[in-house]
């Protein structure tokens, strides 16, 4: 490889993989700790335990890059179990259907994502939010703030691509905006146009989604480089710098230079070595100028989106557009010393600055590690991380950046597939809150029978889960991936960042929460969100087989021993012939098992 500060582009070739990884160590079991909660500390280090599951059961930019990895491996395939199959989508989507087991199991992996990959969305989110309600609704008649909220819940529980469903998802948190403290509040359409740009693009190549994301009209207004202006000597305005620092930083090479594994490289003095420097950030901020609102021309009046009453003037579910007059034209110096020359036009510029980010040696382990972390587990192998950001460099025809290559090689590693990973001393992570209430939606069907899912203030860490999409408190979004609690696990060199939002309150909120929505469902009147649990009510007067089966749609048959009795005993002991017996044998089962470390830690 072309040493790593020269001024050239280098193409990112994979480096030599290394040494095979060592053999797992077998955990001490897991226990339901309090009985029916947990204590914060148990929740993750109930990660120490083991299972008795038997096993794992456009803006005219053209940058040339293209896509492949569609197909996975053709030839005999050993299809997987039913608790391998239930681990699996527990890491692809929101959750195990009882319908989404029988397809992987009968598929396999490769060909269920092949399926996954070429599944069609059935309605975007800008779009209801336009209409102000679901394809087809006849209450349409307005927009309001937390419609955006509405359509990702919807899409969660009824839409058949599930995985785009997780992964759009998981990049709302690797590129964060956020209506929280930001200009965003309030603004539906700018989050709905977003989230769009991440599910229409989270399955092409990264080059293009990065590309999305530095001009999306929501980031822009988030990181402050929607109307950034160039330099002015004789005023003294220099270009803001918010965006340039965080597409570095958060979005593609991160602060410190890596090797393939993602560990970091060193000097010759055995020093970490800065990815960029304030200098880098300058030069990068000057790219950054002269974007605004997306339309046909470029009048002053679209630049600051006047009037607003005017059609078309403020456009979220377009890309930002240059306005030349608007932005520097000067020399810019960014990383790896490359130098884009005076007079460059806003698009060179940018598509320059996006092509050296992309091909940047860090982009995949950076990029690679933190998916594993939020799919999979949050300490991955080094040996796993390398092979990931080996497949981002290259998907074995050649391209780079191939996200179905990269999601494909995360979800069927050894180190997230095998039994030897769900009993290693480093796998699992904490399930966090977003994704346990997904997990109840699919598992047990709950719908609304309107279509509209009034899912909207989940944040309350008493009474709900202490988190809700698209407004985490900041760019580094509800937690940070290195986040390692004091005590057992950051002496232990682990790090736990969902543990970043786990407290003594929201163990009680989530356990509250548990209990409601496996009673009552979420929402009222029409609207509420209801699981008719139509499948485990017959298994009622069986409580072994009931806990079997909720065992396996929320935890993929991971349970101890003393969870399933003590389930099983909570079950057996409300008599059948009470009012609504059968129900609350069912909704006591879901609850009690929702709560326990075994779900609340994703193996």
């Amino acid at each position: 490889m072309a040493d790593e500060h020269a001024d050239v582009i280098t193409t990112g070739e994979a480096e030599t993989a290394p040494a095979p990884e060592s053999k797992p160590t077998r955990r001490k079991r897991d226990k339901l700790f309090g009985g029916l909660g947990v204590t914060a500390s148990a929740a993750v280090l109930a990660a120490c335990g083991g299972s008795d599951s038997g096993g794992s059961g456009g803006n005219g930019i053209n940058n040339g890059y293209g896509q492949g990895g569609v197909e996975g491996p053709v030839g005999p395939v050993q299809l997987p179990t039913e608790n391998e199959s239930a681990r699996f989508l527990s890491h692809a989507t929101f959750g195990p259907t009882m319908a989404e087991i029988r397809s992987v199991q009968s598929l396999g992996f490769d060909a269920w994502l092949n399926q996954q990959f070429t599944a069609p969305r059935r309605d975007t989110h800008f779009g209801y939010v336009t209409r102000g309600g679901p394809l087809g609704c006849s209450t349409c008649d307005r927009m309001y703030v937390n419609a955006f909220l509405e359509s990702l819940w919807q899409q969660v529980a009824e839409d058949a691509d599930s995985l785009r469903q997780r992964i759009a998802f998981t990049l709302t948190e690797l590129f964060v905006v956020s209506e929280v403290n930001s200009p965003l509040d309030g603004n539906a359409r700018a989050l709905a146009g977003y989230l769009d740009m991440l599910a229409d693009r989270c399955f092409g190549n990264f080059r293009d989604l990065l590309e999305g994301v530095a001009l999306h009209p929501a980031m822009g207004h988030y990181l402050s480089h929607l109307r950034n202006e160039k330099e002015d000597a004789a005023t003294g305005r220099i270009p803001d710098e918010n965006f340039a620092r965080e597409v570095m930083q958060l979005f593609t090479i991160g602060l410190w230079e890596l090797n393939i594994d993602g560990t970091r490289r060193k000097s010759t003095l055995g020093n970490d070595i800065p990815t960029y420097t304030q200098k880098d950030i300058s030069g990068m901020a000057r790219v950054f100028t002269g974007w605004s609102w997306g339309g046909p021309d470029d009048s002053t009046n679209r630049w600051y989106g006047w009037p607003i009453d005017e059609v078309d003037t403020v456009r979220w579910d377009i890309p930002m557009r240059p306005y030349q007059r608007f932005a520097s034209t000067s020399e810019k110096r960014i990383i790896r010393n490359v130098v884009i020359p005076a007079g460059t036009n806003a698009t060179d510029t940018v598509r320059i600055a996006l092509d050296t980010l992309f091909n940047h040696r860090n982009v995949g382990p950076f990029i690679g590690k933190q998916l594993i972390q939020r799919l999979v587990t949050s300490n991955p192998s080094p040996e796993y991380v390398s092979r990931v950001a080996e497949k981002f460099n290259n998907n074995g025809s050649g391209v780079r950046g191939d996200m179905r290559a990269v999601i494909r090689a995360i979800l069927t590693d050894m180190d997230a597939t095998s039994e030897a990973s769900m009993l290693s001393d480093r796998g699992g992570k904490i399930r966090e809150p977003i994704i346990r209430f997904g997990s109840w939606l699919r598992a047990f069907g709950a719908k609304s029978a309107t279509g509209i899912y009034p899912i909207w203030n989940l944040e309350d860490t008493v009474w709900s889960i202490g988190q809700n999409p698209l407004r985490a408190p900041s760019v580094f979004n509800w937690f940070r991936p290195d986040y390692a609690p004091q005590g057992e696990i950051a002496d232990a060199g682990l790090v736990a960042p969902e543990f970043q939002i786990a407290h003594e309150t929201t163990v009680t909120g989530w356990a509250n929460f548990a209990f409601s929505t496996a009673f009552y469902g979420h929402g009222w009147d029409e609207n509420r969100i209801a699981a008719s649990y139509a499948e485990e009510l017959p298994l009622a007067d069986d409580p072994p087989r009931l806990v079997d089966r909720v065992n396996l749609l929320l935890t993929g048959r991971q349970l101890d021993r003393e969870s399933k009795a003590l389930i099983q005993g909570a079950v057996a002991d409300f008599p059948l012939d009470a009012e609504n017996g059968r129900f609350v044998r069912v909704a006591l089962c879901v609850a009690m098992t929702m709560i326990s470390p075994q779900f609340q830690m994703q193996r």
